[in-house]
């Protein structure tokens, strides 16, 4: 088997030397010991951006996003037995014109104060659409439109109606809007002008000025979450503190520290864990589930709506451009083989989404394991096992939902194999592969990949599926880096997305999840169960059927 863990030379692969830094830099933490300190292993490379727009994909959104930040609507995590549904966050209502479906009026919650004292108003909201969508703004920050733009599309501007009202305006009609706004958070306009203000004199040009605003708000930010920042060191640590005069009393933290640390190899965050050197880590080694648990640790879990797919390029001499190779690939992935190796923590997919969802739609071909099915369809398209064809699959070595992506992805090479397959890899970091998802495989940035391993939240339509299908979002909009598309699918998209009642749009979308399928645009190999091991001490965890999960709730003994 081709190791790649071999072949990926990073510092961070030697546990010893992650353990050794982490004693010393949590020392001051341990002393502390009336303070409730809660120390977070991340599956990230980094710390996820801190400025308001998260960086490391979801992973950024759950662990500086969620606890500093607040959007305008918000899912539901405090049920572990039922989907997550969207809520009212700083909006505490919204609809859309009757007239006019590209305006939406949002009704906000007054009362709201950023972390530095200011009030949460139209304004606030105004100035936080500006800087990610209009590029004459003072505050615009190219930086964050990447990572924010490409989820929401649509959305063209806002408007203050009154103190507490704003309209928001898309550029079509777009019953997903609601949905998209939950990755939208909203960071202290008067902060940001504070550190606009500290800027030298000498520094004129407005670009840079924005830039080095940013840069320091970042290190010192101001949002209106459950948590605000006290400690920032890049590539280190994180250290947030209760913020106790949170509007949501429900959600008023009982911990009074936070600390996230970034730990991209599996081995490692166990060993931390097992060491007491942390309380929680993302994705434990597979390995050492058993172990984790003899210990005392607790063991979460659930269905949730995250695809661990290959997402394929349709560009001009993919192989993947043949029906019957995507197919053929869907069937020759042994996922049962798959689950027991990371120790039953995965679901099998029959789609993006499984049956008995609303959005399911029955689609005709049956993604399952059959070696032979698999081997007859790859002879009609003419490869053979003298005569194989060759695939490059970019990959990353770790990172926010990619489970454990070099062992999970040799698994894969090796079973496709049996169906003439020879799959190479172009192991990248995680943060550099997320930036590409966005460039598309067109780009250079793809080096010769025709297909490309980014999980992703399932939780709403346009994450789910319409940015990966519609022909309106090729890159730089938004995911579609595989360039799939069609005019029928288009006009599947359209009719969810012009479909305001829930029954109506279900209906529309359970089509589009059909055809999805029948046209195979991914190899779906696996559904993420999100697995995390906490400390015994660690209470009123959930872990709901969502990629996200509310650190504001829990207590500590």
């Amino acid at each position: 088997m081709n190791r790649l863990v071999n072949r990926f030379p990073l510092a961070w692969l030697r546990a010893p030397a992650v353990l050794t830094l982490l004693a010393a830099s949590l020392a001051a933490t341990g002393s502390q010991a009336q303070e409730k300190v809660l120390r977070i292993a991340m599956t990230a490379g980094d710390i996820p951006r801190t400025l308001g727009q998260p960086d490391q994909g979801f992973e950024g959104n759950r662990f500086t996003g969620i606890p500093m930040y607040d959007s305008l609507t918000q899912w539901d995590l405090s049920k572990a037995d039922a989907p997550s549904v969207l809520i009212p966050a700083l909006a505490l209502s919204w609809a859309v014109d009757a007239k006019d479906k590209t305006k939406w009026v949002f009704k906000l919650r007054s009362g709201v104060k950023f972390h530095d004292g200011s009030p949460f108003n139209a304004d606030a909201v105004v100035w936080n659409v500006r800087k990610v969508l209009d590029k004459e703004a003072p505050q615009f920050d190219a930086s964050q439109v990447g990572v924010t733009a490409s989820r929401m599309p649509t959305l063209k501007s806002a408007r203050k109606i009154d103190e507490h009202t704003v309209e928001l305006i898309t550029s079509e009609p777009d019953s997903f809007l609601p949905i998209n706004l939950s990755n939208l958070f909203m960071a202290s306009p008067s902060h940001w002008e504070a550190k606009l203000k500290a800027v030298p004199a000498s520094v004129s040009e407005p670009a840079e000025r924005s830039k080095q605003a940013w840069a320091a708000f970042a290190a010192d930010a101001s949002g209106t979450g459950p948590f605000h920042m006290t400690r920032f060191v890049p590539r280190e640590r994180l250290e947030l503190a209760a913020n106790k005069g949170y509007w949501d009393p429900k959600r008023t933290p009982k911990i009074d520290k936070v600390v996230m640390l970034p730990m991209p190899e599996a081995n490692a965050r166990t060993a931390a864990l097992l060491s007491g050197q942390v309380d929680w880590i993302e994705a434990p080694a597979p390995d050492a589930m058993d172990q984790i648990k003899q210990r005392g640790f607790k063991l979460y879990s659930n269905a949730q709506p995250h695809v661990w797919p290959w997402q394929l390029s349709f560009a001009e001499g993919s192989p993947w451009l043949d029906k019957r190779v995507r197919q053929a690939a869907n069937l020759c992935v042994d996922r049962e083989g798959l689950k027991q190796m990371l120790g039953g923590m995965m679901a099998i997919p029959k789609g993006t989404v499984p049956p008995g969802h609303p959005w399911w739609g029955n689609p005709a071909f049956d993604i399952k394991y059959d070696v032979k099915a698999a081997q007859a369809l790859m002879g009609q398209a003419g490869f053979s096992a003298a005569k194989p064809v060759k695939v490059k699959v970019q990959i990353s070595a770790s990172g926010s939902g990619q489970m454990q992506p070099l062992p999970m992805n040799e698994f894969v090479q090796q079973s496709l194999k049996q169906c003439y397959f020879d799959v190479q890899f172009d192991v990248i970091e995680w943060n550099t592969l997320f930036t590409n998802w966005r460039k598309g495989s067109k780009d250079p940035s793809a080096n010769g990949s025709n297909a490309i391993n980014v999980s992703f939240a399932a939780m709403d339509p346009f994450f789910a599926m319409v940015r990966f299908v519609s022909t309106k979002t090729f890159p730089p909009v938004s995911n579609n880096w595989g360039y799939f598309g069609n005019a029928e699918i288009d006009k599947l998209v359209a009719d969810a997305r012009t479909s305001f009642d829930d029954k109506a749009r279900d209906a529309a979308l359970a089509k589009l999840h059909a055809r999805i399928v029948d046209e195979a645009p991914f190899v779906w190999i696996a559904h993420d169960v999100g697995p995390r091991a906490l400390s015994a001490k660690v209470k009123n965890v959930v872990q709901p059927r969502s990629w996200f999960i509310d650190i504001a709730t829990m207590t500590m003994d």
